[in-house]
């Protein structure tokens, strides 16, 4: 199969979908790859180390679009529509619920989109794609929480952990689930007060029996999300419906009712955020100021430690892309249920019912297409 690796063009994506390792892997398999010229050079891969592993450098996108199947790792942004052919198997995430010009323009180019996000292990619970950036943007959101409650960045002027003799800052957290959980460990280790919401029981024991007393479990209820939200230095938003919009769990009075320069990162603004003053930012502005408190929504947050978010993606995307391309998307799909219900667009159709739901569009069985 002829597969296309693009320069990541979103607002400092320096991110890449194959590091010359992968294409190593698949022109190993009898696979030809095509690099777009400088698509991995801001994290240490070049043109050179894709030539070494046998890869075709491209001097342009439209070249890289000419493939078969085209790995990337953000969603074709509307510079790329045109590039999009019918047929053509694109594996990256999409998140196309709170997008739906994407979305119709997948459907009008008939292209077979295969998004990360959706794709499922063998318990169908599990998000093997998607964990190792929920992991990357647990961590960099308490980062980025941190040096957004600096007063020169707007905040309140808080160190999340304190000083000998000084009260540490505090962080709460919506969701235990792998952003939650990872947000908690780099909270706790900062030496923040920490308490982390879920609807789950059985999930915060396990928190619970993890981290011990250091770690505060709260069930969520809206009582209790509310007095933990308005108390907070920081809240993490990291809740997470596949495929869906993510749920407004955090209302405007609420924010409101948050101390000045209080901050709030939204981890699921890729699903649409869960806050409801959320909007989506970029790298170069990444931050706004709403009834005071300082909101970080970056829908590509693992894009600022691009290089290890890389390594850490590559790991889990390769061997379902090296099944796509050996066995062809459709043999590949009915062989494994969980790839399948990554399956979100095909040949003009909308295959994942939680993008139908949302975007108002005839949910399609993808067993039913081929």
């Amino acid at each position: 199969m002829r597969i296309g690796v693009p320069k990541e063009i979103k607002n400092h994506e320096y991110r890449v979908g194959m590091t010359p390792e992968m294409v190593f892997v698949f022109v190993q398999a009898g696979h030809e790859v095509f690099v777009e010229t400088g698509a991995g050079a801001k994290i240490g891969f070049t043109d050179e180390m894709y030539k070494s592993a046998g890869a075709k450098i491209v001097a342009a996108p439209k070249d890289v679009y000419e493939a078969e199947m085209v790995i990337k790792v953000k969603e074709p942004q509307p510079e790329e529509f045109p590039l999009l052919k019918e047929g053509q198997i694109l594996y990256c995430y999409l998140h196309l619920a709170p997008d739906p010009e994407q979305t119709k323009y997948l459907l009008e180019r008939k292209v077979v989109g295969i998004a990360y996000e959706t794709v499922t292990d063998s318990s169908g619970m599990r998000l093997p794609l998607l964990i190792p950036m929920s992991e990357m943007a647990g961590r960099i959101a308490i980062q980025v929480g941190a040096t957004a409650l600096q007063m020169a960045n707007g905040g309140s002027g808080v160190l999340l952990g304190g000083v000998p003799g000084v009260t540490p800052g505090n962080v709460v957290i919506i969701g235990a689930g792998v952003v939650g959980t990872h947000a908690a460990r780099m909270a706790l280790g900062l030496g923040a007060n920490v308490t982390i919401l879920d609807k789950s029981l059985s999930r915060l024991r396990e928190l619970d029996a993890q981290y011990g007393p250091a770690l505060k479990t709260l069930y969520s209820s809206p009582m209790n999300l509310e007095q933990a939200v308005i108390h907070a230095d920081l809240v993490v938003g990291s809740v997470l419906i596949p495929g869906k919009m993510a749920p407004k769990l955090v209302t405007r009075s609420m924010i409101q009712k948050m101390a000045p320069g209080s901050v709030i990162v939204d981890v699921a603004i890729d699903q649409g955020g869960c806050f409801e003053t959320s909007k989506p930012t970029t790298h170069s502005a990444p931050t706004y100021v709403v009834d005071g408190v300082v909101h970080y929504c970056v829908t590509n947050m693992p894009g600022a430690c691009a290089r290890t978010s890389t390594l850490a993606l590559v790991n889990a995307t390769m061997p379902y892309g090296l099944q796509i391309a050996n066995k062809g998307y459709k043999q590949a799909l009915k062989e494994d249920p969980g790839l399948m219900l990554g399956l979100n667009v095909c040949l003009g159709h909308v295959t994942h019912h939680h993008v139908a739901q949302d975007l108002g569009y005839e949910y399609v069985p993808p067993q039913k297409l081929f």
